[in-house]
């Protein structure tokens, strides 16, 4: 008999990526969703779905027994919110909720896996040469991160067999933010926010899964926290070259001064602000755009989970670029 496996924010980016793996892997798929979800991608997959409250730990733990899980893939998150309140109650309370009610349910648990992101450590100076690990001091620059800090902070302490992922920038078919770059080199146009050198890092959504899938089986350990990317650094230029070169494109490439961003950041906000959706650049955003070092170390991840990147930027993006082509969003 397969074991279930509950996969939360089954209906997002990762999440889809997340239910062909562990389907492929032999695993019963419970898929959380909300019910405001748009879930027509996921029909070929036919995961079973659920819904959960996560506002209730006594909820939450009804559902977790009548599943009887062997392992918890917590990837669900708000990664647009008006401000640090609406991210902590979705992104850190709703994490505690769930890893509370695990511990109390009477469920076969061999796993708990929580997706957390690289910005809850933040970015370091661009002067730091060596890759920072997952012990360097935290600085998260945005409510976002702040949010995935508190979240790994109220599981710190926990019981459950546990590891907690943080995944650099993610990328790959299906994926809608740097989409946006993708659309605007497509169309011609290659801008940037200001003329500081930035160091990124990036991870295709396949190793992230696979990174995922191996922590499931690896040996817990004191120290369960893992930077995940694809073990690369690059420069602020190498993105848009890399995609140019791919698609045989000619851009031109535009620097914006900093402050006339800011301004831009601001007027978007007070534009949103009685909207329920939050605009796609934002004081918060700029933050991120704008942090001069993402260069993080995976050794971690190499040795404790035994994770070997199958991808860099190009390779990723050549098969990106395909989906995204044969799917005509570009």
């Amino acid at each position: 008999m397969s074991k279930r496996i509950l996969i939360t924010g089954a209906s997002g980016f990762i999440g889809y990526h997340l239910i062909k793996a562990a389907q492929k892997a032999g695993f019963e798929v419970d898929a959380a969703v909300r019910s405001s979800s748009r879930l027509s991608h996921l029909n070929a997959l036919a995961p079973n779905f659920v819904t959960l409250d996560f506002g209730s730990e006594e909820s939450l733990k009804r559902s977790l027994e009548e599943g009887q899980y062997a392992y918890i893939i917590h990837a669900a998150g708000a990664t647009k919110a008006k401000n640090l309140e609406e991210y902590n109650l979705v992104n850190a309370e709703y994490t505690r909720n769930l890893a509370q009610a695990t511990e109390k349910a009477d469920i076969p648990l061999e796993k708990f896996v929580f997706v957390s992101s690289l910005a809850a450590i933040g970015p370091s100076d661009y002067h730091d040469v060596k890759l920072f690990t997952e012990n360097r001091k935290p600085n998260p620059v945005t409510a976002y991160g702040k949010s995935k800090l508190l979240a790994e902070e109220y599981l710190s302490d926990s019981t459950l067999p546990l590891a907690v992922l943080r995944p650099t920038a993610v990328y790959g078919p299906g994926e809608k933010d740097l989409y946006i770059v993708f659309k605007m080199l497509q169309d011609g146009l290659d801008l940037y926010i200001g003329k500081k050198p930035q160091r990124f890092s990036f991870v295709y959504v396949q190793d992230l899964v696979n990174a995922i899938m191996l922590s499931m089986q690896a040996e817990n350990k004191a120290e369960r926290t893992y930077n995940i990317s694809d073990g690369n650094v690059y420069g602020r230029y190498e993105l848009a070259d890399t995609f140019k070169d791919l698609l045989s494109k000619k851009t031109i490439r535009v620097h914006i001064p900093e402050g006339i961003v800011k301004i831009a950041a601001n007027v978007l906000e007070l534009a949103y602000m009685n909207s329920e959706k939050s605009p796609v650049l934002n004081k918060e955003k700029l933050n991120e755009l704008t942090a001069p070092n993402w260069a993080c170390s995976i050794e971690a991840a190499k040795k404790d989970l035994h994770y070997r990147p199958a991808y860099n930027l190009k390779t990723g993006l050549a098969e990106s670029m395909q989906w995204y082509t044969k799917g005509k969003w570009l």
